[in-house]
């Protein structure tokens, strides 16, 4: 039984906010591409788009890590991801709380595709505002 999809491409209204809570790093790399992919697919859509990184997502910011990372072997690495979700508009914040727990420095630590360095309250604000919340 093919099942028809309750909302097409066509319904995404522009206004629309898509907030992605990111909290899977280098340690389970198959969930790292998809994030970004979906982000960059929404984008184009033009919904606004943030991914937030806490927990072990963070790492993914961290300087060396998504230019070292691929999803599956002989896939396209994490950073390349990244650069295409930032040319599609994505905005990307890193949890400076959680940061310190990865020996990282928000100074010195991150890649120049960052956009903000963000604290919990900022997490709650984007969820307050976003029209869809996506968990990886």
């Amino acid at each position: 039984m093919v099942q028809t999809p309750s909302a097409t491409p066509d319904d995404v209204e522009a206004d629309q906010t898509v907030v992605f809570i990111m909290t899977s790093g280098p340690s389970s790399p198959a969930r790292c591409a998809t994030p970004f992919y979906l982000g960059s697919v929404l984008a184009a859509m033009d919904a606004r788009v943030h991914i937030f990184f806490t927990m072990e997502g963070v790492r993914l910011m961290q300087t060396g890590v998504a230019e070292s990372l691929c999803a599956m072997p002989g896939g396209r690495r994490i950073i390349e991801f990244i650069r295409d979700a930032k040319r599609a508009g994505v905005v990307l914040h890193v949890c400076e709380p959680a940061m310190p727990g990865y020996d990282m420095d928000p100074d010195a630590d991150l890649i120049p595709e960052v956009d903000h360095v963000a604290r919990a309250s900022d997490l709650a604000d984007l969820v307050l505002d976003c029209d869809k919340l996506i968990t990886f």
